[in-house]
């Protein structure tokens, strides 16, 4: 069972690749690579500038996850840098590896155990971060919803508008009980597996601004890169951001590969495919290649470092 639960993910991701692969493939029948390389050399060295912007902005709302969850268990001792460094360490990896057993949790376990934290802290530490995005990807669907209801025809051409409105205002619902189960203080919800504890008000309002935050920088990338003929706006291009990241997300695949393509090219008609596929792979090359090579660069450093301490007796 452990082997078969070890293979499965993986297959997972294989599969929806191989998929999105398959689908694009029709898609993009008429597409050629001349094409596609004019589209990218026309991005402007303007549209460059605010796309890596976006990028670090993406990137200081990832550190600062790590940082408000830090607050929550109260370890406020550690360096903003390490958190920094640990928390784009951690991102870099898992966005690009997927469901790979080299998996952020891993890097943060060994980073903040040697800052002190306990196992079952680094756990909390993990699923914090991991609802703050979710509460981020909640909070701005429901707006998109709400300020631009026909976006859900992009995707479900026959489901009324109207369901657009209702889905948002749910949302919004469910998110106000939860500020409000925080701002009241209710008792921790407990099941036979885990414990819930509402966050401090404090923590809940700076969760509610730093979630989305992450989520406006790296829809911003994709935005930025693309060209102003056919552009739907900001708006549209963050719910659809939205809507294919967490379909890459939820199919395991590493990088989303094939599966956000396959959601931008069918969402977004009225623009050429080459420019779309331009910019998603400038949205690649600054928020998953570049950080990843980075990433590994960090990682060496570190265990050469935790290497010679061990070996001088400093590091146990």
């Amino acid at each position: 069972m452990k082997r078969l639960k070890a293979y499965l993910w993986p297959a997972v991701g294989l599969a929806a690749i191989l998929f999105s692969v398959n689908a694009l493939y029709h898609e993009l029948r008429g597409l050629s690579v001349d094409d596609f390389i004019a589209s990218f050399q026309a991005t402007s060295l303007g549209s460059w500038l605010l796309a890596i912007g976006a990028t670090l902005l993406a990137y200081a709302a990832l550190a600062a996850y790590d940082k408000l969850a830090l607050d929550h268990l109260g370890h406020r001792h550690i360096s903003i840098w390490f958190i920094a460094v640990c928390s784009f360490t951690t991102y870099a990896l898992s966005h690009n590896l997927g469901a790979s057993v080299f998996s952020g949790a891993v890097v943060r376990y060994r980073a903040y155990r040697s800052k002190g934290l306990t196992a079952g802290e680094v756990g909390i530490l993990v699923a914090f971060c991991s609802f703050t995005f979710t509460l981020g990807t909640l909070t701005l669907s429901a707006i998109v919803l709400l300020v631009k209801p026909d976006i859900i025809e992009r995707f479900a051409e026959f489901v009324p508008i109207e369901m657009s409105l209702t889905t948002g205002v749910i949302i919004l619902v469910l998110i106000g009980l939860y500020v409000l189960g925080s701002l009241i203080g209710l008792r921790p919800i407990r099941t036979r597996w885990f414990q819930l504890h509402y966050p401090r008000p404090s923590i809940v309002v700076r969760q509610m601004v730093i979630g989305p935050v992450e989520l406006l920088g790296a829809a911003g990338i994709i935005y930025f890169a693309l060209p102003q003929a056919g552009n739907p706006g900001y708006v549209v291009i963050l719910g659809i951001f939205l809507a294919s990241f967490s379909a890459a997300l939820l199919s395991h695949a590493p990088g989303g590969l094939g599966v956000l393509e396959l959601v931008f090219i069918a969402a977004l008609p009225e623009m050429d495919p080459a420019d779309v596929l331009a910019a998603l792979a400038i949205f690649r090359l600054l928020y998953l290649v570049v950080p990843f090579v980075m990433a590994l660069v960090v990682i060496l450093i570190y265990e050469r470092s935790r290497f010679l301490a061990q070996r001088n007796g400093g590091m146990p």
